[in-house]
């Protein structure tokens, strides 16, 4: 299958030049990745630049006008300009773990989402990783044992591999807790449900109502935990005045039945992205 990497950036190039970094690393690069930015300056297209030069896979940069936190509409525009089977999203400031590709590809089955969890780092360890491009998804149990013990990573639990089985489907409608900072579905499901809905914006629970969503269709939840595991990079906590606005949004949803967005995917039908792997496209708002 086709799969595509969906990696949502804003104005961090630092941070997406270390994830960046930890996809040339992947034990499988057999993927295109696609830069989704909500409208950075033009360090974020630079560094897009540079990797595509080396990177062993297609990298794209799909971009629009900053008019505030609209990662749904700039991820629509990403899985617009892919004709990927599979689309695996995540952020500009998750660093991947070296198998994090391959596993989201082994563990994909019709009829179902993944979702999968992070490890938080700490301010002191990320400002190491960028300062000093500290390689973590190469580091070992002992790395990360001693990070912890420091309180550099939030916690361990995360970082064990179970392979794949029928219990990563005994909670098949769970969404609290599923983000999209670590997360994969089929193209043909996000069509079917219009996609990510546009109508949020500002920070806030764009996630949550994908996933109810796909739930809402009779797309079932699969655990990738304990498997695909992503580095959280610390920043500040973001501008949430957007979000009981949002939480009223979302509490209709659940209310509902409601499959597709109101704005989504068919408002990007016949959008022009001719993109070029070794070349930066910015898309017009």
């Amino acid at each position: 299958m086709k799969t595509a990497l969906i990696v949502t950036t804003y104005n961090r190039p630092d941070a997406l030049a270390a994830v960046l970094e930890g996809y040339c690393r992947q034990s499988d690069q057999d993927f295109e990745l696609v830069v989704a930015d909500d409208g950075s300056k033009e360090d974020t297209a630079d560094v897009v630049r540079q990797f595509a030069r080396r990177a062993p896979f297609r990298l794209t940069h799909v971009w629009h006008e900053d008019r505030g936190f609209r990662a749904a509409a700039i991820r629509n525009r990403a899985v617009a300009s892919s004709g990927a089977d599979y689309i695996v999203f995540t952020d500009g400031d998750c660093i991947p773990s070296g198998h994090f590709v391959r596993l989201h590809k082994q563990l994909a089955e019709s009829g179902y989402f993944l979702g999968a969890n992070r490890v938080l780092l700490s301010a002191g360890l990320t400002n190491r990783i960028l300062s000093q491009q500290v390689s973590i998804h190469s580091w070992r149990v002992f790395d990360w044992i001693l990070s912890w013990s420091k309180r550099d990573v939030n916690r361990l639990l995360p970082l064990m591999r179970l392979p794949d089985g029928p219990f990563r489907k005994w909670m098949p409608d769970r969404w609290e807790g599923i983000k999209t900072c670590n997360f994969s579905v089929w193209r043909d499901d996000l069509i079917r449900i219009n996609g990510l809905d546009e109508s949020y914006e500002g920070w806030g629970l764009e996630d949550s109502d994908l996933v109810i969503r796909l739930l809402h269709a009779g797309v079932k939840h699969k655990s990738a935990r304990f498997a695909a595991t992503v580095f959280h990079l610390w920043h500040p906590e973001q501008d949430r005045t957007s979000l009981p606005d949002n939480q009223k949004r979302l509490d209709q949803l659940l209310r509902s039945s409601t499959v597709r967005a109101v704005v989504g995917l068919e408002q990007r039908h016949g959008e022009s992205l001719d993109l070029q792997s070794a070349t930066t496209q910015r898309a017009t708002p």
